[in-house]
């Protein structure tokens, strides 16, 4: 066989999966931290009470995008078990959209989900076109200059290789030099990873290639077709993934924070006077046992925190 037969036939392997991928996620449930998680079962939402506390701290001439309803940014992607798209194709499920009905509950307000894209919801916040967004964001030193946070849970990241790989170990700056890794575009690992690649340059060592891809197929593509040697990203999502196929494995971790913890949280519009009822929202679904329902049923109750903190130090603090 031709060298370029041989690469076609491989790359049409890799597409062939990567799709399966996303197809099987309906076909199967999914054992992901020791829980058994069931797409079809988590269809049925969980709401929570409405909480007086938090629903007198909104503040008088609340203006929001849509009135009565809370507008919520999720991303848009296939990548449970923080986000996933229904067996319709349309209704977007997932950790996230659920952490975000609990808090339009607790607040008497209807749940609007947008879904968006990555790059869209910081515009989206500022100009008001949303009132926060759910969308795995961490708390960054940089990002609390536009945006106030309520958290609601840990950033715990992963290192994934193909299973065949033979890297055995991804942990700190010296691992990553002369590797391809798929990374999000504008995120708190790009930027982990950027500050470990100044590091590896400062002492000689080759510098790593950032994979930037669109979405969950294409990201599978890149690793299982050897265009990329490692994916680096939430360790909940590369978790789901490597129980679902079998294909990929974990050889590393970090927090979200490097060096230091990091959480992930609500973000709204800095002094929109919407990040303390949210907070309120969320604390009073901690102690209500909503909030632990919610993570438990996708399998992110070892990532989950004791209680909701507004603007804590995070990445860059």
């Amino acid at each position: 066989m031709q060298k370029t037969q041989k690469k076609s036939l491989l790359l049409a392997l890799a597409l062939a999966l990567a799709l399966a991928v996303s197809a099987s996620s309906w076909a199967q449930n999914v054992t992901i931290n020791g829980t058994g998680v069931s797409l079809e079962a988590n269809k049925t939402p969980i709401h929570t009470a409405k909480n007086p506390q938090a629903i007198a701290q909104l503040p008088k001439g609340l203006h929001l995008a849509v009135p009565g309803k809370l507008t919520v940014a999720v991303a848009a992607l296939n990548s449970p078990p923080l986000t996933v798209f229904s067996d319709d194709n349309k209704t977007l499920l997932g950790s996230e959209v659920d952490i975000a009905r609990l808090v339009a509950d607790s607040l008497g307000l209807e749940l609007n989900v947008v879904p968006t894209s990555w790059e869209d919801w910081p515009l989206g916040v500022a100009s008001g076109k949303y009132d926060a967004a759910v969308s795995n964001i961490t708390v960054t030193k940089e990002r609390k200059e536009k945006f106030d946070f309520a958290t609601y849970r840990k950033d715990s990241l992963g290192f994934y290789v193909k299973s065949t790989s033979p890297l055995s170990k991804i942990e700190k700056a010296e691992d990553i030099a002369g590797l391809r890794i798929i990374v999000g575009s504008g995120t708190n690992q790009e930027a982990i990873l950027l500050a470990w690649n100044a590091e590896n340059l400062k002492k000689g060592l080759k510098p790593f290639t950032p994979v930037y891809t669109k979405d969950d197929a294409a990201q599978t593509l890149a690793l299982q077709s050897g265009r990329a040697d490692a994916f680096f990203g939430p360790n909940v999502i590369g978790a789901w993934k490597a129980a679902l196929t079998g294909k990929t494995r974990l050889v590393g971790s970090v927090d979200g924070g490097w060096p230091k913890a990091a959480h992930i949280a609500v973000t709204v519009k800095k002094g929109s006077g919407l990040v303390e009822p949210v907070q309120t929202a969320l604390n009073g679904a901690i102690r209500s046992g909503d909030y632990a329902k919610v993570l438990s049923r996708w399998g992110e109750g070892v990532e989950s925190i004791p209680q909701s903190e507004i603007n804590p130090a995070g990445l860059g603090d």
